[in-house]
């Protein structure tokens, strides 16, 4: 690592709130239902730095794909009102399980529920805000998720916003975090596609993002999933801008936030934006 990456990485322990987002790959399997033990692993891990004193905002995906689940559905449905309903049926599974293991480390959660109309109103913003420092102050956990239940923009998400990715960029704005954490299924941002070159090389740090890393980060997500690596480039995108740190990991490796905050090399690090760090 160079030394503006080592000091960069090694400032990430320092942080103080941050917004850890989970992918619908990360805590299901493909047929929809429910990754206990990465659960475990990742609520385990985010109580342990609630214990520490820092403040954690969890931004998650998989009503949809748990609602599949649920419903032992053998395909994902393609009409917007039976996706809408199993959203409903999915979100509340979601928080029960996500309830019932972080009471196991004593902790409380709150669930809050956005679309972008929610954030793009000044008002509704400022309520949403203030929600979320009520909770923050009370050492609640707040659990966010995209409304799917009547927000259309996520499910018909066309690879460029409409995502939890986007959103959970979006909440660390809100909230003034100090880094977003996007837990993935791949293990950071590569210089092709691993999955079809295997002499694919993992970024470890990137200074800047421009057009040209956007355009190349092209591709889909899960089969249950709606957010593709292009995604999370974006969402770095809007985060760094605002000067916030982060960095892209795979959510399954054991001790991943562990290990993301004691500043090793692992997943692909985004620098934060000086400009937008002076504005904090």
């Amino acid at each position: 690592m160079s030394d503006a990456e080592k000091q960069s990485r090694k400032a990430i322990s320092d942080a103080k709130r941050m917004v850890i987002k989970v992918g619908t790959s990360t805590i299901t399997y493909d047929n929809g239902r429910m990754n206990l033990r990465n659960i475990d692993r990742l609520t385990r891990a985010i109580s342990s730095l609630m214990n520490q004193g820092k403040e954690v905002i969890l931004v998650t995906s998989g009503a949809i794909g748990v609602g599949i689940g649920c419903l032992d559905l053998d395909i994902k449905p393609t009409q917007m009102r039976d996706k809408q309903a199993i959203a409903a049926v999915g979100q509340c599974e979601l928080m029960n399980v996500y309830s019932r293991c972080f009471a196991e480390y004593s902790q409380i959660i709150g669930q809050i529920l956005l679309t972008k109309d929610d954030l793009d109103d000044q008002v509704t913003r400022e309520n949403i805000s203030n929600t979320f420092e009520a909770l923050i102050d009370r050492r609640i956990i707040p659990i966010v998720n995209e409304n799917d239940s009547v927000s259309t923009k996520e499910i018909f998400h066309n690879g460029t916003f409409g995502d939890n990715d986007t959103l959970s960029a979006l909440v660390s704005i809100l909230v003034c975090a100090d880094l977003l954490v996007i837990l993935s299924d791949i293990d950071g941002l590569y210089d092709c596609n691993p999955r079809e070159n295997e002499c694919a090389k993992r970024i470890s740090y990137v200074r800047e993002i421009d057009q040209n890393m956007l355009d190349s980060a092209g591709g889909a997500g899960s089969k249950l999933g709606t957010g593709g690596m292009q995604t999370k480039i974006t969402a770095m995108a809007l985060a760094t801008a605002a000067g916030i740190s982060g960095v892209i990991a795979e959510g399954s490796q054991t001790q991943i936030l562990e290990n993301i905050l004691d500043g090793e090399d692992i997943g692909t690090f985004f620098a934060p934006n000086e400009m937008g760090e002076n504005e904090r």
